[in-house]
């Protein structure tokens, strides 16, 4: 298993993350149980806003909302001076409930509804990202119902510069055939309506190329994109292009074979380019670099902890076995395997240091065939009422989970230092039915 800061094995065996032992955390709380270790969030903020220090213009880091959005994490968030992008208007209010400074706030998604747009330009947000000639039209209609004064609203386009990242096709943002952004060959089309609009003020270009991305090349494409076409709006509109978000999309370690380049590797490969890129096409003045990490700052800080219950060996036609170790969780609260056949790691907790000796596929307890976390991956032996922990589920768990099946969603408990707190509390069968008629 892979290791890290404040995810350790102690002398006896134990899981021990952010200071506590796994096993006590699943007594005192209960499974299914998410863990979060707030020190490891802590200092990939810092990673990354000390990374964009080396380039020269303004910088700033804003965290990627949709990895894992309640009000705690942006505390920590802007406490560690980092803004935040919203894809929802949940997403929006959450951050604005817990403090989030509005004006380090993207608005971003790919149809974003009245009320939502109506709710960032209440809020204040620093800008609203565009997806679209037709969402150019909206959001100016809505500006101007509501009264805002002429260019006074921000906004980005949102670009597809039909970059290839090497990743699942599910989260490959910036192909040619995309529900996301404006092709490469209407953006300066795009910019002219944006200026002529009059309550829109123009900033710059957004984009985000996908998800769990190991290669760097990709960032390389999206910079001289981005150079080019600030060069060609400058010829077309005599302006200068402020603002440059490259997005994220930066891969994490989910198994041992998972080898992704380190942060400050990764933003000093795109700043490099970026500075090189600015020279080629003779942009004098540096827009402001932005980028937008979500995976990257809270996946492996998080585990769940699960609590086995039917183990069972099953001969196949082939006269192969399999075996499954059945838990008490499953697709309802992290659906990544269904949706991406994603990988993972996963250890008993109290015998942590144990071979994994089985080959055995995780179950969850959904009535659905493919409710699996994991398909045929290497775990110590494990019995009914054994507690294992599955690693890197900090990012699209939580933020995916489901009342599927009925299950309740499960709390989020922040671990620091040896102590623990609940930062999303427990949900009951109360909860569940709550809103029924």
């Amino acid at each position: 298993m892979y290791l890290r800061e404040g995810l350790r094995i102690d002398d006896n065996g134990g899981l021990i993350i952010g200071g506590c032992t796994a096993a006590e955390l699943a007594k005192e709380y209960g499974t299914p149980l998410y863990v979060m270790d707030e020190a490891y969030i802590r200092s990939m903020c810092k990673k990354f806003t000390g990374s964009v220090k080396k380039y020269k213009g303004e910088s700033m880091v804003c965290f990627a909302s949709k990895a894992f959005s309640c009000k705690e994490i942006y505390r920590i968030m802007k406490s560690e001076g980092l803004g935040a992008d919203v894809v929802s208007g949940g997403e929006l209010y959450t951050a604005l409930a817990a403090g989030m400074d509005a004006d380090k706030i993207y608005m971003h998604g790919n149809n974003k509804t009245r009320r939502e747009l109506l709710a960032a330009l209440e809020g204040g947000v620093h800008a609203i990202v565009l997806d679209g000639f037709s969402e150019i039209e909206f959001l100016n209609e809505i500006a101007k119902e509501k009264g805002c004064k002429a260019k006074s609203v921000n906004v980005l386009i949102r670009v597809n510069p039909g970059i290839d990242a090497h990743t699942h096709e599910y989260v490959q943002t910036a192909r040619t055939d995309s529900k996301f952004g404006i092709a490469l060959t209407e953006t300066v089309k795009a910019v002219g309506a944006a200026l002529s609009s009059p309550a829109l003020n123009f900033l710059g270009f957004h984009t985000h190329i996908g998800s769990q991305i190991f290669e760097l090349e990709p960032y390389a494409g999206a910079v001289e994109t981005f150079c080019r076409l600030a060069s060609e709006v400058e010829k077309a509109h005599n302006i200068r292009v402020k603002e440059f978000n490259f997005g994220g999309g930066w891969g994490i370690r989910y198994t041992e074979g998972d080898n992704p380049p380190e942060i400050e590797t990764a933003a000093g490969f795109l700043i490099d380019k970026l500075e090189a890129c600015l020279k080629k096409y003779n942009i004098t003045e540096r827009p402001r670099l932005v980028l937008e990490p979500g995976r990257s700052l809270v996946a492996e800080a998080g585990i769940t902890l699960y609590t086995v219950g039917v183990v069972k060996t099953i001969k196949l036609d082939d006269g192969t076995v399999k075996k499954y170790v059945s838990v008490d969780g499953g697709m309802f609260e992290n659906p990544r395997y269904c949706l991406y056949k994603s990988r993972y790691s996963a250890i008993p907790v109290s015998n942590a240091n144990a071979p994994a000796t089985d080959t055995v596929t995780i179950a969850g307890k959904c009535c659905e065939t493919g409710d699996m976390l994991a398909a045929d991956i290497p775990l110590a032996p494990v019995k009914r009422g054994d507690v294992i922990a599955v690693l890197s589920t900090g990012a699209y768990n939580y933020s995916m989970a489901s009342n599927y099946n009925r299950n309740a969603v499960p709390p989020v408990v922040m671990v620091n230092n040896g102590k623990a707190r609940y930062i999303v509390k427990p949900q009951t069968d109360e909860d569940i039915a709550r809103r029924d008629v």
